[in-house]
């Protein structure tokens, strides 16, 4: 009976770390990144595609954004104690120690970088690193002084598809440069709904991410406007230039044209209502736009 249970224990014990593990790398978070990897990478050329590099890419991605998440709670690791959101997270929960997460972080981030820059170019490798670096070790401290820090969050969130073309390519050009634009522009709304919705949670731990000082006011809720606005126009680019057909604008314009009409919502209404309306009106976005992408090239 004994030795029953102690094997039930190291098994519980064994699921709990798993758990623990894929908390700190925040894994459902790096789907949606290295799904933009992914898709970065099937855009640069859909018609010579590699199952083996794909998987790769998807492994490598899934590292680097797995040890971004983990540095980032490792420098978190005392205020995600004052959040109701983050308390169960294992380092604030103290199941997981600060030694025990470094190690982690460091395995996935350099066995990350190493992969993409191996199997595919340097400058992949490069600018995994500049995602990774830039994520845990400037927007993460910046997130507790000033709203900027969405700007400069913003950087390292937008780089995935960017990364994925150029493990395919191996060159940073101008379709490169929009793939990264258009990402770039959805980070804001996408980054002040969550602020929005969490402020009273990020308040107690100090995070100021919404543009304006006072919070959740008017001006902080016309910025989403103002950005959704400017994603339309981004977003165009593609189609004009020749990148995909008109049947992929004309869905990318409609799903836009919906994002757009949620942020005029949440300006209206200014509750936060509409604000979670507007995030995961932004989660919706970005998939459909990038398979939208994808299948206009096809």
């Amino acid at each position: 009976m004994s030795q029953v249970t102690a094997i039930e224990k190291q098994k519980s014990y064994l699921s709990q770390k798993i758990s623990d593990y894929a908390m700190l790398a925040k894994f459902r978070l790096s789907i949606l990144v290295v799904f933009s990897a992914v898709i970065g990478y099937v855009f640069a050329d859909a018609s010579h595609l590699n199952l083996t590099y794909i998987l790769i890419l998807i492994l490598g991605g899934t590292l680097v954004t797995g040890a971004s998440n983990a540095i980032n709670q490792i420098i978190e690791r005392d205020i995600d104690k004052l959040m109701t959101r983050t308390q169960n997270r294992p380092l604030p929960a103290e199941r997981m120690n600060a030694l025990e997460a470094i190690v982690a972080a460091g395995a996935m981030g350099i066995s990350g970088i190493l992969l993409l820059t191996y199997f595919f170019n340097p400058i992949a490798g490069v600018l995994s690193a500049i995602s990774l670096l830039s994520y845990a070790f400037i927007y993460t401290p910046l997130k507790r002084v000033h709203s900027i820090a969405v700007f400069v969050g913003a950087i390292p969130g937008a780089l995935p598809p960017t990364i994925g073309y150029v493990c395919a390519t191996g060159k940073i050009d101008f379709i490169a440069v929009v793939l990264f634009s258009i990402q770039f522009v959805w980070q804001f709304p996408h980054f002040w709904s969550i602020a929005w919705v969490q402020y009273d949670d990020y308040k107690k731990a100090g995070i100021m991410l919404l543009p304006s000082e006072s919070g959740k006011t008017r001006f902080s809720a016309v910025q989403n406007v103002i950005y959704c606005t400017v994603l339309l126009v981004v977003s165009s680019i593609p189609y004009y230039f020749n990148m995909i057909n008109w049947v992929a604008n004309t869905a990318i314009m409609a799903v836009g044209a919906m994002f757009l009409w949620a942020a005029w919502r949440h300006y209206v209404l200014c509750d936060d209502k509409s604000a979670r309306m507007l995030m995961f009106g932004s989660f919706l976005y970005l998939p459909i736009m990038q398979l939208a992408l994808v299948f206009g090239k096809l």
